[in-house]
């Protein structure tokens, strides 16, 4: 019986796969990355720590080791999960940005869903925590301060430190990792779009990250967390790892995921980045910004159910044909939004609002914009955090600079 479960488990799981995929549109993700191993597939270097403990997996549709997700490696192996914790997009990773996701329960194998993005209070509940002895993270970030996965990881280590718990981050490459920039955030500005004093683009995979949380003490009891982490093999920061799986439904390729730390900062402007069409984050544009030549329309669409000027035909530019290299090496690139404000023929004095702060992570660069400050001069603003960031981030390195 446990076989056919397990059987019936793959193909569903396949099949949510798909079904995702399908969101898809214009994938270019590359299935290079066989040749890092992640942390999940290094079951027998933290199976023994899972031993007669009951566990909670905190993971989603990323959470996958080769065509199988780790939850279906970890009931093969007869550990005793109890619980499942999904981030923001849920468990299946199909929900929009921002949505907020009810708990459940997996209908394969009847595991109860703790979804810790459900608009109550942030991370587990104590009567699910009192449950458990151990958790388990398994998410591929993208490696910016604003993308939530590494916040969840986060909320999920303060319970776990209330609560007496372990917590085992096994390792994913940080697609991002080979970079560091952008303003360290100041906590004044702390939000669900930031958590930790870092920079936008601060070149650490979560292991990394939550050994430097709590290293630094940015946790509440940081100091009695049980954090262990299980390092990838064969992994650099300078590895240019391809994603297997769109991380969510709006990243759907490389080239997304390396405009991501520029382009995002549009979320907090009355401008589009794609959203609702198949160019999410590789486009830019406003009705009311200078005709250049491309327009696209944003409409509803499955991950994109109401995005930002739905319907209406948006004047933009077309970043597809911008060299991966060059997005890369451009880190925390503010001449995408200085150009649309630029473009802007009216409505610039409603062209932010109050989120472009919070994802910025101050309140100095939008005046600067504002007064016409190129993006040469904005970065050179933060080049001497970035500097002390840098030494700070060296001591919490798992894996080489090359």
């Amino acid at each position: 019986m446990y076989l056919c479960g397990m059987i019936i488990s793959n193909i569903k799981r396949i099949v949510a796969l798909l079904i995702f995929s399908a969101l898809i549109l214009s994938t270019s993700f590359i299935a290079d990355a066989a040749e890092v191993t992640v942390g999940a597939a290094r079951i027998d270097l933290y199976k023994p720590w899972l031993e007669g403990r009951r566990v909670a997996l905190l993971s989603n549709h990323t959470g996958m080791v080769g065509s199988k997700h780790t939850l279906d490696l970890l009931l093969e192996n007869n550990v005793d999960v109890v619980t499942l914790f999904s981030p923001e997009h849920g468990f299946r990773g199909t929900a929009d940005a921002g949505q907020h996701v009810a708990s459940s329960v997996d209908e394969v194998t009847g595991i109860p869903i703790a979804s810790l993005y459900n608009g109550g209070k942030r991370g587990p509940s104590p009567e699910v925590m009192a449950g458990v002895d151990v958790i388990l993270v398994d998410l591929q970030d993208v490696g910016t301060r604003f993308y939530t996965y590494y916040i969840t990881m986060l909320d999920v280590m303060e319970a776990a430190a209330r609560h007496g718990k372990s917590v085992i981050v096994l390792d994913r490459p940080n697609p991002l990792g080979m970079s560091v920039d952008g303003p360290v955030l100041d906590m004044k500005l702390r939000s669900g779009v930031g958590r930790l004093p870092i920079p936008v683009l601060h070149g650490l995979t979560l292991g990394e990250l939550a050994k430097m949380a709590v290293g630094e003490g940015w946790l509440p009891g940081a100091s009695s967390i049980d954090l262990k982490v299980v390092p990838c093999k064969d992994y650099t920061h300078s590895t240019r790892y391809a994603l297997p799986v769109a991380p969510s439904p709006n990243l759907r390729s490389m080239k997304a995921i390396y405009l991501y730390p520029s382009l995002c900062y549009f979320e907090g402007t009355t401008a589009s980045v794609g959203r609702g069409t198949d160019m999410p984050f590789l486009v830019y544009g406003h009705p009311l910004m200078k005709a250049r030549g491309f327009s696209f329309t944003p409409r509803s669409v499955p991950g994109a159910k109401n995005p930002p000027l739905r319907d209406k035909r948006c004047n933009g530019v077309d970043l597809r044909e911008v060299d991966d290299e060059a997005a890369i090496d451009g880190g925390v690139d503010l001449s995408y939004i200085i150009d649309a404000y630029n473009s802007m023929t009216q409505g610039k004095s409603r062209f932010f609002n109050s989120f472009f702060d919070k994802l910025i992570g101050n309140t100095k660069i939008r005046p600067m914009i504002e007064a016409g400050r190129s993006a040469d001069e904005i970065k050179a603003t933060w080049r001497d955090e970035v500097a002390q960031f840098k030494k700070l981030r060296s001591r919490y390195l798992l894996y080489p600079e090359q």
